[in-house]
């Protein structure tokens, strides 16, 4: 991820008469039930401090009224702040004038809502220029632009056809490339997939990741979808009661639960489907190719192991040696090479627990976890992917012998 370009302190939004009193309540202790109750003021953001990285998709969910798309709506100013900051290359979005703001929302930010508020008599592409239309940008610019956003979102030959021909997928990709036309920075996408059937839904999340790939977009999406928001998400944050709870990552929200809120809202998730490779395995017992078989032995029988992973000077993986052929390799004399085994199973760090367990049921020897230059993260045996799965996770193991071992 890259830098911070989007940070919110203090952020709060009060609805009824006397809010800046009530903001100056909530400081003294006021819960707000008693500010509903005795001031008939109703809290719908309180107070949520956060900082969002660059090119990465953070999500923020929570139940229905948990304030959630209050907050994205603060966030271009949609909604007025009570008070606290929003500060986007560190400007504070509250001190800018309706020329600033306007300029802000035309090249920083879009938005993408759940409804797709398509113009009914404006073709595919008309509706996808139109934010640039509105910015006076010449029709060729404008055309050229849309037809380009058309093209990320797979509707490249549908831009003559009007909305009401189109399925609601293939709308809110409509509104996805519309959004897309200004290539802003930013893109707030306020439960734009809910009002899509599940397999509709889960081919745009597809989609959506897909498209990080090549665009690298900042994106803050809302959901109150646990599964949407673990399979979408960088990081996740948690909201309820207009509150922050827990800000993490899919894994650490589901194994480090801030509380027991956060517990019940996971407790029902199918942890294969999101713990990876990284997650489970231990550090790896190597040995290099200029030693032989009687050393490598040795450290078989000093760790209590039956296998040697073989490596070269950079960590690169050459391949696995089991005790059996290192013992028969001492009786005939045969170097590590001789009995290296150069094609056991292998996979990258980020691979998901639901992927490992033909692999470590049918594999003779341990799985390698391996980064992209093939150097040799960790080890995974068969039993730990198990033991993940019934939260019997060492975070401290992974955490010192994990991806930097």
């Amino acid at each position: 991820m890259g830098n911070e370009i989007l940070k919110v302190n203090r952020l709060s939004k009060l609805f009824g008469p006397g809010a800046e009193q009530g903001i100056q309540l909530l400081e003294q202790g006021y819960t707000k039930e008693r500010l509903a109750k005795e001031k008939n003021i109703m809290v719908g953001v309180n107070r949520v401090s956060l900082s969002i990285n660059e090119g990465e998709i953070f999500v923020i969910m929570g139940l229905s009224g948990s304030g959630k798309s209050t907050l994205v709506r603060m966030l271009n100013r949609l909604i007025e702040p009570t008070s606290g900051e929003v500060l986007i290359h560190g400007q504070d979005l509250r001190k800018m004038n309706k020329s600033q703001l306007r300029e802000v929302r035309r090249k920083t930010i879009s938005m993408v809502f759940q409804k797709f508020a398509l113009f009914p008599h404006r073709t595919v592409l008309e509706n996808v220029e139109y934010g640039l239309e509105v910015q006076k940008v010449n029709k060729a610019e404008r055309r050229e632009k849309a037809q380009k956003s058309l093209e990320l979102v797979g509707l490249k030959s549908w831009e003559h056809v009007l909305p009401d021909q189109l399925s609601g997928g293939m709308q809110q990709r409509v509104g996805l490339a519309r959004a897309l036309a200004n290539d802003p920075e930013i893109l707030l996408m306020d439960e734009a997939f809910s009002a899509l059937d599940p397999l509709i839904r889960r081919d745009m999340q597809d989609e959506l990741l897909e498209l990080q790939e090549k665009m690298k977009k900042t994106i803050v999406f809302i959901t109150h979808d646990l599964d949407e928001a673990l399979r979408i998400g960088d990081r996740i944050a948690l909201m309820k009661d207009g509150e922050l709870v827990q800000i993490g990552t899919p894994e650490e929200m589901l194994t480090q639960p801030a509380d027991r809120y956060v517990e019940r809202f996971i407790e029902d998730v199918d942890l294969s489907k999101v713990l990876t490779a990284s997650r489970v395995m231990r550090r790896p017992e190597t040995v290099t190719l200029d030693r032989g078989p009687r050393v490598a032995l040795q450290l078989m029988r000093e760790r209590g192991i039956s296998n040697l992973f073989v490596i070269d000077r950079a960590k690169r993986l050459l391949g696995v040696i089991t005790a059996e052929d290192a013992s028969q390799a001492l009786k005939t004399g045969a170097s590590l090479r001789d009995i290296l085994i150069e094609d056991g199973p292998k996979v990258p760090p980020e691979t998901l627990l639901n992927e490992l367990f033909e692999v470590t049921s049918s594999a003779k020897v341990p799985l390698a976890v391996v980064d992209e230059q093939e150097r040799l993260l960790g080890v995974i045996v068969r039993g730990a992917v198990l033991g993940a799965l019934a939260g019997e996770v060492d975070n401290k193991e992974v955490s010192e012998h994990g991806l930097h071992s």
